[in-house]
């Protein structure tokens, strides 16, 4: 893989200086982290908690051939070709974006309050068909994960499918600006991250930003019921140069029926003008139906066989800890969804969880979700709304926010099926004493509450 020569990323990022001794000298990868370099690899040192030009000798142990320096008041130590910028983040984003512009992929950007992983992995899949397809690994959605996306990306690759991320208005529309999508989608606006958007208005508003960069004549995906989506183009102060396309019900143009959910996998009909199809997705939950839908439709859009698209989906692989089915201790199943959480995320896992047989007890495992602000209380506790005595056997709850949830459901059960905690292990120490052989096992939550570590804990050896 070569990303270019020294000379055409100096031009690219338009840097200060360089030493142009080393001129010709090929950059076959990029890199913030040290640990991810290699031989003829090139340094990015950013700042964040700590300054990565302290990591540069690091570096140079790794492999890296050349640094993207900004440090005006320090020399670069020898055995590293300095090129030097003035912000090395901007310099990283600007050679992102020349790079992109020289394997030249079709770009599909795909955000969403919740869902937009799951869509960005069928994407891949269904896109795999016909093209050599990159997408974003794990969780490199933002301001410095997309840029590595990019520069991470084989020259080869034909089809590049980017997630973006956000936290706050004017982000997305960073993103989409520097990627230059074909196609782009939205998988549904949740709550998340209404601390800093302040309304559900104000996160639809957020995620259309995914419009600013959106070619002409380009192609904008996102699920018919989405009512402020809708709006939001309606209320847009230029008529729109794109093609606009709804999916889901109220859709004419595709749709589903028949939904049936399995334990592992979910089977539908799906509906398109001229023909119905029959659909297996490998994933639990109907809410995965919607998803799949923009994703068939994004490769419909690039000229992908439909057949092509239900045969690739039917096999799509899930990143990690996403709805994932794990093997616990002692017999017990389970369902690792505990990456990433929002209020409507968590309703809908919920319901499909319960809504497939099982053998022995149902059991929720919950933890706090994160960033919503002053409607977290209410938000937490109208989870309530999908929990039934009827359906789950044990509650556990952990973190501070949750306390609303328990507060809603202290009169529905009984106090022994019903827990609380503000310690992991004590909630840990307690799952393994009461679960059993045959127990079904949901644990979801956001990331930060740390409940990987719960699954990792129940996990079978």
């Amino acid at each position: 893989m070569s990303i270019g020569t020294v000379a055409e990323i100096t031009k690219a990022v338009g840097a200060i200086d360089y030493q142009s001794a080393h001129r010709f000298e090929t950059i076959e990868s990029v890199a913030f982290d040290t640990r991810k370099l290699g031989p003829n690899s090139l340094f990015v040192p950013l700042k964040g908690q700590t300054d990565g030009h302290d990591y540069i000798e690091q570096a140079i142990q790794a492999g890296a051939t050349a640094v993207l320096w900004g440090k005006k008041d320090l020399t670069p130590p020898e055995g590293i070709c300095a090129i030097w910028v003035e912000d090395p983040l901007e310099a990283f984003q600007k050679l992102a974006k020349w790079y992109l512009e020289k394997v030249s992929p079709r770009v599909v950007g795909i955000t969403g309050s919740s869902g937009k992983t799951t869509t960005k992995d069928m994407t891949a899949a269904a896109l795999g068909a016909r093209y050599r397809v990159y997408k974003t690994q794990g969780n490199f959605n933002n301001d410095i994960g997309l840029p590595q996306t990019i520069l991470d990306m084989p020259e080869s690759t034909e089809a590049l499918v980017l997630e973006m991320g956000m936290s706050n208005f004017h982000e997305i529309e960073f993103l989409s600006k520097l990627a230059r999508p074909e196609v782009v989608a939205i998988t549904l606006i949740g709550e998340s991250h209404m601390e800093q958007l302040g309304s559900k208005e104000g996160i639809a508003k957020a995620k259309l930003e995914i419009l600013s960069g959106l070619q002409e004549k380009g192609t904008f995906i996102y699920p018919a019921h989405e009512d402020l989506i809708t709006a939001g183009i309606a209320q847009a102060e230029k008529p729109a140069t794109f093609k606009i396309v709804t999916v889901g019900e109220g859709s004419k143009e595709l749709s589903t029926k028949n939904i049936e959910l399995y334990s592992d996998h979910t089977a539908f009909e799906l509906v398109t003008p001229t023909e119905t199809v029959a659909v297996t997705l490998p994933v639990l939950g109907a809410y995965n139906v919607s998803n799949a839908l923009l994703a068939i439709e994004i490769a419909r859009t690039l000229e992908v066989p439909l057949s092509d698209i239900v045969s690739a989906l039917a096999n799509f692989e899930l990143t990690k800890n996403r709805t994932q089915w794990v093997k616990g201790q002692n017999g017990v199943a389970i369902l690792n969804d505990a990456y990433n959480a929002s209020p409507i995320a968590m309703k809908s896992v919920i319901q499909s969880f319960v809504s497939v047989e099982a053998t022995g007890r149902r059991v929720l495992v919950l933890g706090d979700i994160r960033e919503l602000g002053e409607h977290s209380k209410e938000l937490h506790a109208s989870i309530s709304e999908v929990i039934s005595p009827s359906e789950v056997a044990l509650v556990y709850l952990y973190g501070e926010e949750m306390e609303a949830l328990y507060d809603a459901l202290k009169d529905q059960f009984e106090i022994a099926a019903l827990h609380h905690y503000m310690d992991k292990e004590a909630l840990i120490a307690d799952l393994k004493a009461e679960l059993k052989e045959g127990d079904q096992v949901l644990i979801k939550s956001s990331n930060g509450t740390g409940l990987l570590a719960v699954v990792d804990a129940l996990k079978a050896e």
